[in-house]
C-alpha cells in the first residue's frame, strides 16, 4: 500500500469515526491502545500512505479517551498533513538526531498492553520495548481481527466497482488467443486490462495452464499453452484503494467429459458456498457447504485450501472461510467464495466471486459466467 493514495469519497469525519471505533474496540479487547504503522491499517484509519518505505518511525497512536496522534518524521509531516484524515488527529513530528521512541513513549501507558500493526518494523517494536520495558504487545490481526471487516456503504460501492472492473477484464481476455502463447503473455494481457479498467495496482495475474492448474498459487511462466489445456485464471488488485479478486477457468478447444464434470462440480460447490452466506452463519459454514459438495463427489482430497478470505483495502484480510472459524457473518462483511479441485499432474479448476453479506443473504460482486468458457 505504500505510496498508493486511494481516490476515495471519505472525509475527515469518516476517518475520525474509524479512529474512535478502533479505540473503543481496543478498550473492549482489554488493550491500552493501538499502534498503527504505515500500511493498510494506517490508510484505512487516516487516509495517509507515506510516499516511500522508510526506516524512520511513523506511528499512529490510538488510546481510549485520548485524541489520536500521528508520530511522523519532520521531513514527511507536510505530506501527512495533507491526508484526508489529518484534521481528525494531531501530528507530532520528530527530526533526525532526536529519539522518536522517547517521543512515542510519552503518549503511552508504561505498563499497558497494546495492539500493533502486523507489518510494523521489528526494530521499531524492539526499541519501544527497550524504552518502555513494562509494556507488552499483540499483533493487530490477533487482537482485533474484525476491525476492518464490516464495510460501510461507500466501501461496498468501491468494492462493487472493483469487482465490475475485474469482470470487464475477464470479458476482454477471453477474446484473446491462448493456444500457442506463453502463460506470462496472457498474464501481461490481464494486467493491462485491469489497469485499462481502472486498477491502479495489480496484485496478481495467475494463468495456470494444463498441469500447472493443479497448483493454486502457480506463477505464470514460460509454459506454452496447448490445445486441450484447462486454464485457471485468478487475478485482482486495487481500484480506488479497494480490492478485486476473481477466478474463472477456461479451456482451449473442446474439454473431455471428466474436465466438464469437474468444472460442473466446482461450479455447484461455489453456488453452495454462496447460498450459505447469511447473517449469523459462522464463517466455517460457508467452507463446509462448498467442501461437502466436492467431498461427496469423491474429490475431497483435491480441495486443498480454504474456501475464502476477506477483502477490502487489501486483497487478502480477515475474515476467513475456513473450518474452525466460528466468527458470525455480519451485513457488510466482504470475502471470496472460491472452491477448487486440483488434480496433480493433470489440471485444476477454481471459480471465485467476491461476496458481501446482506440483511437476508449474500450479494455477488462478480457476475461473469461461471460456465466453462472455451477459448482459442
Amino acid at each position: 500500500m505504500t505510496g498508493s493514495r486511494p481516490a476515495v469519497p471519505f472525509t475527515a469525519d469518516d476517518y475520525r469515526a474509524r479512529m474512535e471505533r478502533a479505540a473503543r474496540a481496543a478498550a473492549d479487547a482489554g488493550l491500552a491502545g493501538l499502534l498503527v504503522a504505515p500500511g493498510p491499517d494506517l490508510v484505512w484509519l487516516t487516509g495517509y500512505a507515506p510516499t516511500a518505505d522508510t526506516e524512520r518511525l511513523t506511528l499512529l497512536v490510538l488510546a481510549p479517551g485520548r485524541d489520536p496522534v500521528l508520530v511522523v518524521p519532520t521531513l514527511e509531516a507536510p505530506d501527512a498533513g495533507k491526508a484526508a484524515g489529518a484534521p481528525a488527529l494531531t501530528l507530532r513530528d520528530w527530526t533526525d538526531g532526536k529519539d522518536p521512541y522517547a517521543a512515542t513513549a510519552a503518549l503511552l501507558d508504561g505498563s499497558g498492553r497494546f495492539g500493533i500493526s502486523d507489518n510494523a518494523w521489528a526494530m521499531h517494536l524492539l526499541a519501544l520495548q527497550r524504552t518502555l520495558p513494562g509494556t507488552s504487545y499483540a499483533s493487530l490481526t490477533e487482537a482485533l481481527p474484525m476491525l476492518r471487516a464490516v464495510k460501510d456503504t461507500a466501501e461496498l460501492e468501491l468494492l462493487a466497482a472493483a469487482g465490475a472492473a475485474a469482470d470487464a477484464a475477464f470479458e476482454e481476455v477471453r477474446k484473446v488467443r491462448f493456444g500457442g502463447r506463453r502463460e506470462s503473455e496472457v498474464a501481461a494481457d490481464l494486467a493491462g486490462l485491469l489497469r485499462r479498467f481502472g486498477h491502479s495496482q495489480v496484485d496478481f495475474t495467475i494463468v495456470a495452464s494444463g498441469p500447472n492448474g493443479a497448483n493454486p498459487h502457480h506463477e505464470a511462466g514460460d509454459r506454452v499453452i496447448e490445445d486441450g489445456d484447462m486454464i485457471v485464471l485468478d487475478f485482482g488488485g486495487l481500484k480506488d484503494g479497494y480490492g478485486s479478486d476473481t477466478s474463472r477457468t477456461v479451456h482451449v478447444g473442446e474439454p473431455t467429459d471428466e474436465e466438464r464434470r469437474v468444472h460442473d462440480l466446482v461450479r455447484e460447490a461455489q453456488e453452495a458456498g454462496f447460498r450459505a452466506v447469511r447473517p449469523g452463519a459462522a464463517c466455517q459454514d460457508v467452507d463446509r457447504a462448498a467442501r461437502a459438495v466436492i467431498a461427496d463427489a469423491g474429490y475431497g482430497e483435491y480441495f486443498i485450501h480454504r474456501t475464502g478470505h476477506g477483502i477490502g483495502v487489501t486483497t487478502h484480510e480477515p475474515p476467513y472461510m475456513i473450518e474452525g472459524e466460528e466468527q458470525p457473518l455480519e451485513p457488510g462483511m466482504c470475502f471470496s467464495v472460491e472452491p477448487g479441485v486440483y488434480l496433480p499432474g493433470r489440471f485444476g479448476v477454481r471459480i471465485e466471486d467476491i461476496v458481501t453479506v446482506t440483511e437476508d443473504g449474500g450479494r455477488r460482486f462478480n457476475d461473469t459466467t461461471r460456465e466453462l468458457v472455451l477459448v482459442e
